[in-house]
């Protein structure tokens, strides 16, 4: 479900390995309802909607007995889906957005753009495979799926760094402005910003 006025989405995702239901809302306030079973992902998701000022609902249940992988992966995918949606045919938006964000003394930097070419370049060197119970590696896994999903070329830098909770944080945060000044709408644009005038 898509609401142009609001650019707003809702995604429904049932497979045997996760149930989510997420709701995003591109011009909001940074309103947050999020509970995914995996802890660290409802603080990073958190501080992706607080920084970018979206709305995010999100509900998820997966085996995480098993292991995080199959939840982190599907929210991407969700994320991404929901953020596809929101934009509709991505008319009118500035399209590239770029945010450096510290943490600390974790320094990240990403820059996005909305151009239904999905790519994702991650260099980010995390020192723990852990953080608590996390898996560190997961988190790229989420970009990717969200790259994918959302039609986003996606370039991810860790300039320093060296707490792995730091360095994290400090990519969601990043992805969050990064992400709000991409979607936002370009006041005096008509159509397009491409010289082939479609994305």
């Amino acid at each position: 479900m898509t609401n142009q006025a609001g650019r707003s989405a809702e995604i429904v995702r049932r497979t045997r390995e996760t149930d989510i239901g997420l709701t995003l809302a591109l011009d909001g306030s940074g309103r947050t309802d999020i509970v995914t079973g995996v802890g660290f992902m409802d603080h990073m998701l958190t501080l992706f909607a607080v920084h970018g000022f979206f709305d995010l609902t999100i509900r998820a249940k997966g085996d995480t007995a098993v292991d995080d992988h199959h939840t982190v992966e599907d929210l991407g995918i969700c994320l991404g889906q929901a953020l596809a949606r929101a934009l509709d045919d991505k008319a009118g938006i500035n399209r590239y957005g770029l945010a450096y964000v510290p943490m600390d003394e974790a320094l990240a930097r990403v820059c996005v753009d909305i151009s239904n070419r999905p790519w994702l370049h991650y260099q980010v060197a995390i020192p723990d495979q852990k953080v608590g119970s996390f898996d560190t590696a997961l988190a790229r896994e989420f970009l990717q799926a969200l790259a994918q999903h959302g039609g986003l070329t996606l370039h991810v830098d860790l300039l320093h760094g060296g707490n792995s909770h730091h360095i994290i944080e400090a990519v969601f945060k990043a992805l969050g402005r990064a992400l709000a000044q991409a979607a936002a709408i370009r006041p005096g644009l008509v159509g397009h910003l491409s010289s082939k005038g479609v994305l």
